[in-house]
């Protein structure tokens, strides 16, 4: 018999969530007090936060039989943020973490949320991060908001508005297979030939060249944002950088409009960022370049460097910066090949 939330108390719930947590050195005072001490040992702290819907973010039964487990949730709300605080070239230290849930909600749901988050600390590589406390409520729908604390380690941090002209642009992490993962989630496909199984879960792996539909779709469940790429960007002398989130195009005009610069992008090198999704494309009779330009959640980083400067390990030169390129009104943010890109990318708000 499946144990729902509404059968616990808010105390008998947490009893349950609490000794499932993880701790770890930036953590001095976790849950349990009315408040969290986090260490903030240069004096600075870098924060974000992030809120996943159900039915906006995720949804608990996806049109091709694919449940959304709790973990997934979990995961993917400690990834979404441990990337933000990537992107400032910062290392996370803590999260906290607000969860609504319906009455109907099963425990297990829950316990595997909290499971999910430790996984994708652990997993991703923020060995200095650990879940501090957060709250708990009840409503209509499942509502996961994190927000994470991170350490910028005596170091500056990287802002979307320091690019210069001639700078190169380099991406690490990846860009559209998250996108291919939800076309195949809503495409009500099987996942290919009953590879995702009775059980709807996914086989664990990372996509190919031969563009295996569940390793996409493991992509967009559980994204795996390059965390060790923020710092060593930051160290390497990065000029911008920010989290691809809401699709490249979207994100790269983010970063041109506050450097007040104009970012150009090599065709030939978006081709080979589309070549992995090419097989589960053509499955689905979709372009993988429009997953490339459009698709976000994939939490790859878009960065900056000087140009000449030796570009860190994970990170691949994809474009450069105009010389001169805003200064000229017809100039757009964002070309490929020097024609003006119009992809829209995700928005919250868009019908």
């Amino acid at each position: 018999m499946t144990l729902r939330v509404g059968e616990l108390s808010e105390s008998g719930l947490l009893a349950r969530i609490f000794p499932l947590l993880d701790g770890s050195a930036s953590v001095l005072l976790g849950p349990g007090d009315d408040a969290a001490v986090v260490a903030a040992p240069d004096g600075r702290m870098v924060v974000s936060i992030d809120t996943q819907v159900q039915d906006r973010d995720f949804r608990l039964q996806w049109a091709n039989g694919y449940a959304s487990t709790g973990y997934d949730v979990g995961w993917k709300a400690a990834a979404q943020n441990l990337s933000d605080i990537n992107a400032m070239g910062a290392v996370a230290s803590s999260l906290v973490v607000s969860l609504t849930l319906p009455e109907t909600t099963p425990v297990s749901w829950a316990e595997g949320l909290t499971e999910g988050l430790n996984a994708a600390i652990r997993e991703l590589g923020a060995a200095d991060c650990s879940v501090a406390g957060g709250d708990l409520s009840g409503g209509s729908e499942i509502v996961v908001t994190v927000a994470v604390m991170g350490s910028l380690q005596g170091r500056k941090p990287v802002l979307r508005s320091g690019a210069q002209d001639g700078d190169t642009v380099a991406l690490a992490g990846t860009v559209g297979h998250a996108a291919a993962g939800w076309a195949v989630l809503e495409s009500e496909d099987d996942g290919g030939g009953g590879q995702l199984g009775d059980s709807g879960r996914f086989h664990d792996g990372r996509p190919d060249d031969g563009g295996d539909r569940p390793d996409v779709v493991a992509l967009f469940c559980r994204p795996r944002p390059p965390l060790a790429a923020g710092p060593a960007a930051a160290i390497a002398g990065a000029t911008a950088m920010l989290d691809i989130s809401d699709g490249l195009i979207r994100d790269a005009g983010r970063l041109a409009r506050a450097s007040g610069v104009s970012l150009d992008l090599d065709r030939a090198a978006l081709a080979q960022l589309a070549r992995p999704l090419a097989g589960t494309a053509a499955l689905l009779g979709a372009d993988p370049m429009d997953w490339v330009l459009g698709g976000g959640e994939d939490h790859g980083l878009l960065a900056t460097f000087p140009p000449g400067l030796p570009l860190p390990d994970g990170f691949t030169a994809i474009g450069s910066i105009v010389p001169g390129g805003r200064k000229i009104e017809s100039v757009p943010p964002v070309t490929i090949a020097g024609i003006a890109a119009d992809t829209v990318g995700w928005d919250h708000f868009a019908v």
